[in-house]
């Protein structure tokens, strides 16, 4: 699994709930995924915001503040890596 960050993208942020059925496959590509896409990007800010019952989804950060959005709703960690790669495009 191989995700480069950077170009026009300058930020991603992933809002979860710790604890909610609806962010099992966020927190599972976290587990799973995090570690080796900071190693292949160690100057990119990816910031993991944690909430109680809030919705998953993830925000990408462009150049001049432009930021677009995906809910991850029920996504499971393919899916969501699926999705960061439809926002690094």
């Amino acid at each position: 699994m191989s995700v480069r960050l950077g170009g026009a993208l300058r930020e991603l942020r992933i809002h979860l709930c710790q604890t909610g059925k609806q962010s099992a496959g966020v927190r599972e590509f976290i587990q799973q995924n995090y570690v080796n896409i900071k190693k292949e990007n160690p100057n990119f800010p990816i910031l993991i915001r944690e909430c109680n019952g809030i919705q998953p989804r993830i925000w990408a950060r462009y150049e001049k503040g432009v930021e677009r959005s995906a809910p991850l709703t029920n996504l499971s960690a393919s899916d969501v890596l699926s999705t960061l790669r439809q926002l690094v495009k």
